[in-house]
């Protein structure tokens, strides 16, 4: 399968944004770390503006094309609308933030700190996207998707090429999975070298749109339910991730939610990283088994994620 997405897109993409976002620092823990015989890097993404790594594709997004007057609308568990919240308010636009119930006090404070109007209805993050798209068909203000667009991806992608830059050793490298925006546009940078890099994706078992649609050859409706679902919960990948992350993906692994507590537990223990849950779930792939890295291979972890609030911490903390 050829991807609509390329290496020149995400050239573009990091050259458009550049200036916008920060050069997330990678963290090499040394041999032994985390209890693994081989070595794992991390990359600190967490550290992005915004707190994750959406604000990549939020500002490709933004500078890719005009905005109207009805301004900027997206919808979100929390950090795709902070990530548009902040790139809104440097380029000097209005937004409007749809978001479900499930979302984090936490992250709902974040957006409103960004200056967006948020609006809280749903249960889930599927909910939200349909009061979102009804309400840029009202207004025709910017829809700026989280996942289903080639300009989110492509930002998203520049992750991928920041990495390579920094580790140019890495063999395979984990990230985890929501909608499939990250994932897609990073497999799709180390796709063009031949699959030197092998991107494998991770989801929740209780949330694993893109293992499902891998599985029935297409994109289908999964139930939701996992400790990260606020980040990682989209129900339906959609067919323009599948496209992409079928040409680029090695394949999607599944972990449980008490790996991704466990994770969250090992990286403040041995690192000092308050990671969220999905901000962890690569990191929870290697810790329970569901990707076992092969003797000698240097694997990358992306940690994309660290919106977590105070009573959260306290729980991997303690």
């Amino acid at each position: 399968m050829t991807s609509p997405l390329g290496r020149h897109d995400i050239d573009a993409a990091a050259t458009r944004i550049a200036g916008r976002i920060r050069r997330t620092p990678v963290l090499d823990p040394g041999e032994g770390a985390f209890g693994q015989a081989e070595r794992v890097v991390l990359k600190l993404e967490y550290l992005q503006h915004a707190g994750s790594f959406k604000t990549r594709g939020a500002f490709n997004a933004l500078l890719s094309g005009g905005v109207p007057t009805a301004g900027i609308a997206a919808a979100s568990g929390g950090n795709h609308g902070a990530a548009v919240a902040y790139a809104a308010r440097e380029v000097g636009h209005s937004a409007r933030i749809f978001v479900p119930e499930i979302a984090s006090a936490a992250k709902i404070a974040l957006i409103r700190r960004c200056g967006a109007e948020i609006v809280i209805g749903g249960a889930r993050y599927a909910d939200a996207q349909e009061a979102c798209d009804a309400y840029v068909a009202e207004t025709g203000a910017k829809l700026v998707h989280p996942f289903s667009s080639l300009e989110t991806m492509a930002g998203q992608g520049s992750v991928a090429r920041e990495w390579d830059e920094q580790t140019p050793d890495l063999d395979t490298v984990l990230v985890a999975v929501g909608g499939g925006g990250l994932v897609s546009g990073m497999s799709a940078w180390w796709a063009g070298e031949g699959r030197r890099v092998r991107v494998v994706g991770v989801e929740p078992e209780g949330s694993r749109a893109l293992h499902a649609a891998f599985e029935a050859g297409g994109p289908v409706d999964v139930e939701v339910n996992s400790v990260a679902a606020d980040s990682l919960g989209a129900r339906n990948v959609g067919q323009l991730v599948y496209e992409v992350a079928k040409a680029g993906l090695d394949h999607v692994a599944l972990v449980p939610d008490e790996a991704i507590r466990e994770a969250q537990r090992l990286l403040w223990r041995d690192v000092r990283v308050a990671a969220e849950p999905g901000g962890a779930a690569a990191m929870a792939a290697i810790l329970c088994g569901a990707y076992r890295p092969r003797p000698g291979e240097r694997v990358g972890v992306l940690l994309c994620g660290a919106n977590i609030d105070a009573r959260g911490l306290s729980e991997i903390a303690a």
